[in-house]
C-alpha cells in the first residue's frame, strides 16, 4: 500500500519504519527541518533499539522516504496515519492542537479518497472531530469525495517498540466502516497470523481503550508502591509479597515492581487526561486521583531517605546517580523520577555525578547551569561515576547496572552506601560486602529505612 505517516516522532517513526519493512511504500511527513535532515541521512533522532537499522534499510530500499511537503506526502496515499503529539494542558486535558492542525491540512491538501487513521492518543470523540474537520475542508474546496477516520491506538513500550510493533499482542481497529476495517486488516496481516489479536470496535471504544490500558497499568504500579510503604513499616520484604501475588494468574507479575515511581510520555499524561475527562462529565475518578497522588509521592522517597541518611543536610555531599531515563532502553526524560531526585539534590547543595547510557544529551540540555558550575557532572562510565561518592543511588535499571563489580565500587566510594530505587540488588549480599543498603519496601541491611511520607 501507499502510506503517509504524519509526524516522525516516537510513534510515527516506528510506525513508518515497520510498515516499510513489510513492503509498503511509506512517506513520512516531518516539519522539523533539523530532524528531517538527520532522517534523510539515515540518522535516527530517537534512541530505540533496532529502529535506526530499520530506518536505514527503508531508505536503502526506497520504500521509506521523508518530506516536509504535503503534496508529496499525499500524492498517492491509500492510508494516512496521524501520529503527532498530544501533550497535557495545565488542567490535565489533552492538547489536540497538533492533531487538529493535521486534520485541517488534510482537508486542504488531499487530492484523492483515502483512509485517515489516528494513532495519536486522544480523548473519546476525537475521530469524529477529525472527520468533521477534514471533510469540511474538502467540501470548502469543492472536492467530490469524503474520507472516513479510524482510531488505531498504539501500544508500544519504549525500549521494545520495534518488537511490539512487529509482534503485537493485539491490534485495535476503531471504525464503523467495513471498508476501513478490511483495509486495516489487510495492512496488519503480515504482523498477526492469529486473527483473534485484531479487535474491531467503535472509534470511541478504541480511543477509550488506550487510556484505560495505561491507567490500569499505572494503577498496578501505584498499588504495589503503596504496599511497599506499609511493608517497610512492618519489616516485610515487598519482593517476597510481589512474588506471592504475582503468581496468581488473575493478577500477573507484570507492573507490580515496587520502585521510585513511573514516568515517561504516556502514563502520567494519560492518567491526567482521563481524570480531566471524568470531571468534565461530573464523575469523580477517586482511584485515578489516588494513583496520581501516590506516584507523585513515590518520586520523593529517595530524596527523603538520602536526607535522613545525611542527618538532614546534603550540602557538600557527593552522590553518584545511576540512570536518568525514565526506563531502560530509551533516552526519554519526560516525567522521569530521576529529575525529581536530581532537582531536590541540587537544591539541597549536593554535588552529583550522573551516569546514563542514552539520556546524557537530554540531561545536559535540562541542567546547563548546574553543569557549568560543576555541581552536576554527566558521564557514561558507571565506575567513574561512583569515584569519591558518599552514596550511590540506582534510579533506572539499565542492564549494565544489574551486575556491577561491587567490590571495585566499594574501593572507589568514600562510603559504601547504596540506595536501590528499583529493588534489583540483593540486600544480604551487599551487607556481606560491607554496604549499607536501602531499598523500597524492603527490610534494610542497616539502620535506615525508605518509607512513604
Amino acid at each position: 500500500m501507499e502510506l503517509c505517516v504524519i509526524g516522525a516522532g516516537y510513534v510515527g517513526l516506528v510506525t513508518a519504519a515497520c510498515f516499510a519493512q513489510m513492503g509498503n511504500r511509506v512517506v513520512c511527513l516531518e516539519h522539523d527541518r533539523s530532524r528531517l535532515a538527520r532522517l534523510r541521512q539515515g540518522q535516527c533522532p530517537i534512541y530505540e533499539p533496532g529502529l535506526a537499522a530499520l530506518v536505514q534499510e527503508g531508505l536503502h530500499s526506497g520504500l521509506l522516504s521523508f518530506t516536509e511537503h504535503w503534496d508529496h506526502a499525499l500524492a498517492r496515499v491509500d492510508v494516512a496515519f496521524i501520529a503527532v503529539g498530544t501533550p497535557s494542558h495545565e488542567d490535565g486535558s489533552a492538547d489536540l492542537q497538533h492533531v487538529l492542525a493535521v486534520a485541517d491540512s488534510l482537508g486542504r491538501h488531499l487530492l484523492r479518497p483515502c483512509l485517515v487513521v489516528n494513532k495519536s492518543t486522544v480523548p473519546v470523540g476525537t475521530a469524529e472531530r477529525v472527520a468533521r474537520q477534514v471533510n469540511s475542508g474538502l467540501r470548502a474546496r469543492g472536492a467530490s469525495f469524503t474520507v472516513s477516520v479510524a482510531s488505531n491506538p498504539e501500544f508500544l513500550k519504549e525500549g521494545s517498540a520495534v518488537e511490539d510493533f512487529m509482534r503485537p499482542q493485539r491490534i485495535i481497529i476503531g471504525t464503523d466502516s467495513d471498508a476501513a476495517t478490511q483495509c486495516l486488516q489487510r495492512l496488519y496481516a503480515p504482523f498477526v497470523r492469529n486473527r483473534e489479536r485484531v479487535l474491531v470496535m467503535s472509534p470511541r471504544a478504541a480511543e477509550f481503550s488506550k487510556y484505560a490500558a495505561n491507567a490500569f497499568l499505572a494503577t498496578k504500579i501505584s498499588f504495589v508502591n503503596e504496599l511497599a510503604g506499609l511493608c517497610a513499616e512492618l519489616d516485610v520484604d515487598i519482593e517476597q509479597v510481589r512474588r506471592g501475588i504475582g503468581s496468581d494468574r488473575r493478577i500477573g507479575s507484570d507492573f507490580i515492581y515496587a520502585g521510585c515511581g513511573y514516568g515517561g510520555s504516556c502514563f502520567p499524561k494519560d492518567v491526567r487526561a482521563l481524570i480531566h475527562t471524568a470531571e468534565q462529565h461530573g464523575y469523580q475518578p477517586s482511584i485515578l486521583r489516588a494513583v496520581q497522588a501516590r506516584n507523585a509521592q513515590q518520586k520523593t522517597l529517595l530524596f527523603q531517605a538520602l536526607q535522613e541518611h545525611f542527618g538532614g543536610s546534603m550540602r557538600g555531599c557527593n552522590v553518584a546517580l545511576w540512570g536518568l531515563a525514565f526506563k531502560p532502553g530509551t533516552d526519554d526524560l519526560r516525567e522521569a523520577p530521576s529529575l525529581v531526585l536530581l532537582d531536590a539534590m541540587l537544591a539541597a547543595g549536593a554535588r552529583v555525578r550522573a551516569c546514563d547510557p542514552a539520556a546524557l544529551e537530554g540531561a545536559a540540555a535540562a541542567y546547563p547551569q548546574a553543569l557549568a558550575s560543576g555541581q552536576l557532572q554527566l558521564g557514561d562510565d558507571p565506575y567513574a561515576c561512583v569515584e569519591g561518592a558518599d552514596a550511590l543511588v540506582l534510579v533506572t535499571e539499565w542492564k549494565q547496572f544489574r551486575q556491577p563489580d561491587f567490590r571495585r565500587i566499594r574501593g572507589l566510594m568514600r562510603k559504601p552506601v547504596l540506595f536501590d530505587g528499583r529493588n534489583i540488588y540483593d540486600p544480604s549480599e551487599l551487607s556481606t560486602l560491607g554496604y549499607l543498603y536501602h531499598g523500597i519496601g524492603r527490610p534494610q541491611a542497616g539502620h535506615c529505612k525508605v518509607t512513604a511520607a
